[in-house]
This record gives C-alpha cells, sequence and structure tokens, in this order.
C-alpha cells in the first residue's frame, strides 16, 4: 500500500534551478535557490576520480562553487537524495569552501551497517550516521532561506533514498528516471523492486505540474541529456510504471531487467566514500589512503 504524502505541495513557490551535469558519471548535481533571499542548496554533488590512477579531483565541485560565489548566494544545504553507487559524492569538499550542513535520509544506518561488513571496516566505522550533519525522516523539513523543503522517504532502489520536495520542483534522486528511460534498478543490498514500485506511486500521487528533477540521464536512442520533466509526463510517458502499469507488471520487469545489469563502474569506491558522506577512508599509519576491493563479496 503507499503511503500518504506527508506534507501539502505549494506550487506557487518557484525555486530557481541551476543544473550541472557531470559526462563521466551521467550525473546532474542543482543548486537551489530561495527566489526572496541569497540561500541556496547544493544536491548530489561529484567528486572526480580517476579510478585506475587513484587520483581524486574537484573540477565539477569548483564549478558549483564557482557560481554560488558569482552569485554571491549563501549555502545552506548539502543534500544526498541516497548513498549513491555510481558516482563519488563532494559535499565535504563544497562545505569546506562554502559552509552548509549534509544531510541524508535517515536510513543510511541500513547502509552503513550493510556496506560496514561487505567492507570489513571494523568497530571504528561508526554505523549511526553520525557523518552526517542531519538524518532525515519522512514527513521532515528543512529551510533554504524563506523556502521549505519537504521530505518524502521513497526507498526501493536503496533503503535511504529521499525525494525533496521544495516548492513545484521535486528532486527524485535515483526513484525514477525521465520518460523513456522508466526506473532505476532495485537489485543493490537493501533495494527492492515491489517497494521501488511503491515509492514511484508517491511521487506520481504529487500534482502532475509538479517538476520533476532526475538525478542521472543516459541518453536513450542518442537524444540529448535530459533531467527535467513533470509528473504528468511520467503518468502518461514513463515506459516501466506509465499509464497505470501494475506493481505486479513493474516488479516482473524491473527484476528481469535487473538481471542483465552490470555492476556500475565506481560502484567499489562511491560506497566506501558515501557512506561516510564523502569523507575518504582514514589514513593509514604511513598517511596513505586505500580503497578496499572485496573480491567475491559485493
Amino acid at each position: 500500500m503507499t503511503s500518504p504524502i506527508p506534507f501539502t505541495p505549494d506550487l506557487g513557490v518557484k525555486p530557481e534551478v541551476v543544473a550541472f551535469f557531470d559526462k563521466p558519471t551521467n550525473t546532474i548535481s542543482y543548486i537551489v535557490r530561495d527566489p526572496n533571499s541569497n540561500a541556496c542548496a547544493v544536491i548530489d554533488s561529484v567528486m572526480d576520480i580517476d579510478y585506475a590512477a587513484g587520483r581524486i579531483t574537484y573540477d565539477g565541485a569548483d564549478e558549483i562553487i564557482g557560481h554560488i560565489r558569482k552569485n554571491g548566494w549563501t549555502l545552506d544545504w548539502l543534500v544526498e537524495t541516497h548513498v549513491h553507487a555510481d558516482h563519488l559524492s563532494a559535499a565535504p569538499y563544497i562545505q569546506g569552501k562554502l559552509g552548509g550542513r549534509i544531510g541524508i535520509g535517515e536510513n543510511i544506518k541500513v547502509v552503513q551497517e550493510t556496506f560496514g561488513k561487505i567492507f570489513n571496516e571494523g568497530t571504528e566505522f561508526q554505523r549511526d550516521g553520525s557523518q552526517f550533519d542531519r538524518l532525515f525522516k519522512d514527513g521532515d523539513s528543512y529551510q533554504i532561506g524563506t523556502l521549505t523543503a519537504h521530505i518524502m522517504h521513497t526507498p526501493g532502489h536503496t533503503p535511504a533514498c529521499m525525494t525533496h520536495v521544495i516548492g513545484n520542483a521535486a528532486f527524485v534522486g535515483d526513484t525514477l528516471f525521465m520518460p523513456d528511460s522508466g526506473s532505476a534498478r532495485a537489485d543493490f543490498p537493501g533495494g527492492d523492486a515491489r517497494t521501488l514500485y511503491r515509492s514511484i506511486q508517491r511521487v506520481l500521487a504529487l500534482p502532475g505540474e509538479m517538476k520533476l528533477f532526475m538525478c542521472h540521464d543516459y541518453s536513450p536512442n542518442g537524444r540529448d541529456i535530459q533531467w527535467e520533466t513533470t509528473v504528468a509526463d511520467e503518468i502518461d510517458h514513463n515506459i516501466h510504471v506509465g499509464k497505470g502499469t501494475s506493481e505486479d507488471t513493474f516488479v516482473e520487469l524491473r527484476q528481469a531487467r535487473d538481471a542483465t545489469l552490470a555492476m556500475p563502474k565506481l560502484i567499489i569506491p562511491s560506497l566506501q566514500v558515501n557512506m561516510r558522506a564523502g569523507q575518504l577512508p582514514p589514513k593509514d599509519e604511513s598517511g596513505k589512503t586505500f580503497l578496499k576491493v572485496p573480491v567475491n563479496g559485493l
């Protein structure tokens, strides 16, 4: 059964949304600004990694920082819609330059417990979400200047997935893709196709005019990259859940498709970093930082 929306959407509030596309990971990051002040939030930032070389850089994050500084905005929040398995978060790097608080869904604790074991992190790795400044619950809200951001728990892709509804804009993470791409996979540890279907129905219960902003786009059939649609367009045209697709039909489709998918190229470093709120693992006695590769364990 689909849970009701725990707040009343306000389509009359129209935040300014600036998108940044990261081509190596097909990720879209956002700055969301309060039109009545200089306050803003950053959603799903990206830290660059040359995996083969073991090199971390911050070109994408620096572009976001530069845009905020150029406009004289103040950063209130750095939001993660979920623990990403395909890119590394730049939240602590941006926080170090601009301030702001880092927030994620409270079920980060479930993700930390799962992957803390997989990566053999030991007792020194805290599994209580304390690496983040705030853990969001379903129905919570937070302020970006005069804007009120509302939270909906939308698990299924991961246990910690949250949709952030800010005025007439909803940031859905990987809960939904553009209509011609359907939905995200549900076969990671803690994921579940049936749960994902019900979460998508929550999103589709928002007003039809609500703008939806995606975390990823993969340019199906060679079209240009897109990241913005509406609830009404998803209901009418989404290839996985549109036109009244039943729960059982979706589950069958999603599970069959997931069985054909390879693991994301950056899943190993992404999970180790993102479950730490974007921090790299602690340095060893020699001052070096390492990422672990579990063999036959993920």
